[in-house]
């Protein structure tokens, strides 16, 4: 078979425009072998099926050449988009021309990535500025508005596979872009001709380690000094950026240094000991788990690669135990509202309702967002938010977007605290159920190698809705699609069932996944949390099995 004339130019098109040499080589080989290999003839094919396209997570996609991957074309390209919106949107002021802060991780080309970016926000007359090496996502937000930034890029596929990479970009509010300013970027983006043509300086600049300091002190600051600090903490970076960071955190709050993971302790592009590097997936946390046992300690806690989730794992008499993202972010929840923290308490659609019964009894006010901290970060009057992925915002005024470390500070707080009084974070959530009634969650999601079979589940479930999802009634089904309750439509359905259970589907908005997210909520009578506890699981079984047969999955 031969290469279609048509892509044969395309490819060599890009190949004398790439600034890469690694990308070049690898174009050139995959082109000359496309002409005698099927496989690689689809693969040349797919690189150029599109561009990778720009939106509201900004980009991220495999390491690869072509414009339907992660390169340094495409990244020159999303800069000098982004350089030209700043000025055509006037966000920049005569001779302070503004400047835009840049933070990168530590996988494949991240560092190349950065200073590519800040060479073109250079070449476009802005000032740039880049981390002082690889660091976690959470202080990219927050240096933009300590530093008085314009805008912030952060390198990162957070925790994506090992061959992706990814590039977020935040506006000088610190929070991540929404529409409809990811659109006009996206039409910056596509006005780029030739990559070569691009304007580029070197005069850009590498900041000191002193925002990295303010942003410890920052973070330290939220525990209160006069509290417990007896805990043994083991922690896990899953082969990422947040060990160094943590740890100095936790120094600077008074707690004793945790027991890292010595095999995922230094960054790891490759993610040597897992397959996916998300705390949330089977076999991420294992290492921590062992070791936890070995040392007998009293509390797990993990951060993904780029360090702005967090997990927390906790014994139990049959071993260690993972908390669900909903788990933690009632206790998180519960801890500030204890300390007396107001302002609009926020989570997502798919996150759990529980929060919103939690802030009336508190007397605050309660916000509902599309999933995403690029939503929740822009609540007005934020005072914590949350999503069920793990990602938490424990101090808005510093943060505006989820971050790992400050939450893993205020988790090591709680558990200290609770400690000295005889109780785990376990016994906690007991409390909170005993208070508000018991809203268990579970999820439901399906990896897939095509993603058309996710259109065609979503087409199906709004054609033919469930009626019934494990014996309870569904009473309303929500199209997400059509907006409404004041959120912008999404690609969403909400099936609402009998005595307040609900399933929410949506596609992944970062792999290639469809996820359903189930909850039920079980009153806590005479017989106990325990008892609850376990209806609630026989309700999510039979919820999930019922649902499974209905989208196909």
């Amino acid at each position: 078979m031969t290469v279609p004339p048509t892509l044969r130019a395309d490819a060599e098109r890009w190949i004398t425009d790439d600034p890469d040499p690694e990308t070049r080589d690898e174009l050139s080989a995959l082109l000359a072998a496309a002409d005698l290999d099927p496989s690689a003839a689809s693969e040349l094919a797919d690189r150029f099926d599109g561009t990778l396209e720009f939106g509201t997570a900004g980009l991220r996609g495999e390491v690869a050449a072509g414009p339907n991957r992660m390169n340094r074309s495409v990244v020159v390209r999303a800069a000098a988009g982004l350089a030209a919106y700043l000025t055509s949107a006037g966000l920049i002021d005569g001779a302070d021309r503004g400047t835009v802060v840049i933070g990168y991780d530590a996988r494949h080309k991240s560092d190349v990535f950065a200073r590519d970016t800040a060479e073109v926000i250079r070449g476009a007359g802005l000032g740039a500025v880049i981390l002082p090496g690889p660091l976690p996502t959470p202080l990219l937000a927050f240096a933009i508005r300590h530093l008085g930034c314009v805008a912030g890029v952060m390198v990162t596929a957070s925790h994506n596979p090992p061959r992706d990479n990814g590039y977020k970009v935040y506006l000088g509010d610190g929070s991540q872009i929404v529409p409809p300013v990811d659109g006009k970027i996206a039409n910056h983006i596509a006005a780029v001709g030739s990559v070569a043509d691009v304007p580029r300086a070197a005069d850009w600049s590498v900041l000191d380690d002193s925002v990295v300091q303010d942003y410890v002190a920052a973070v330290a600051s939220l525990v209160d000094p006069s509290g417990p600090r007896g805990l043994s903490l083991v922690y896990t970076p899953l082969h990422g950026v947040g060990d160094t960071t943590v740890r100095q955190a936790l120094a600077a709050a008074g707690f004793d240094p945790p027991i890292v993971v010595p095999e995922q302790a230094d960054p790891d592009p490759d993610f040597a000991t897992v397959s996916f590097p998300n705390p949330e997936e089977p076999g991420a946390m294992d290492l921590a788990m062992a070791l936890a046992q070995q040392h007998a300690a009293d509390l797990i806690v993990a951060n993904d690669p780029d360090a702005d989730r967090c997990a927390v794992g906790v014994p139990t008499m049959h071993g260690w135990r993972l908390l669900r993202g909903d788990e933690v972010g009632a206790l998180l929840a519960d801890h500030l509202l204890r300390r007396g923290v107001r302002g609009v308490f926020a989570t997502t659609i798919v996150s759990s309702s529980l929060l919103s019964q939690m802030a009336q009894s508190a007397g605050v006010e309660y916000a509902e967002t599309l999933t995403g901290f690029k939503w929740i970060g822009r609540v007005p009057g934020l005072g914590f938010g949350y999503e069920e992925a793990l990602g938490y915002c424990v101090a808005p005024a510093l943060v505006r977007d989820k971050d790992g470390v400050s939450a893993l500070l205020l988790v090591a707080e709680l558990a200290a605290g609770l400690e000295a009084n005889g109780q785990t974070l376990l016994d906690r959530l007991d409390e909170i159920a005993q208070t508000h009634g018991l809203y268990a969650t579970d999820q439901l999601s399906a990896r897939v190698s095509d993603l058309a079979v996710i259109g065609t589940t979503m087409a199906q479930l709004r054609a033919r809705p469930p009626t019934s999802l494990g014996g309870f009634a569904v009473e309303q089904v929500d199209d997400l699609s059509e907006g409404g309750a004041g959120l912008p439509p999404t690609d969403g359905l909400r099936f609402r069932l009998a005595e307040g259970g609900r399933v929410v589907v949506r596609p992944s908005g970062t792999e290639p996944k469809i996820k359903c997210y189930l909850e039920v909520v079980v009153s806590v009578d005479d017989a106990g949390v325990g008892a609850a506890r376990i209806s609630a699981a026989g309700r999510l079984d039979a919820i999930r099995g019922d649902f499974a047969e209905a989208a196909g999955l």
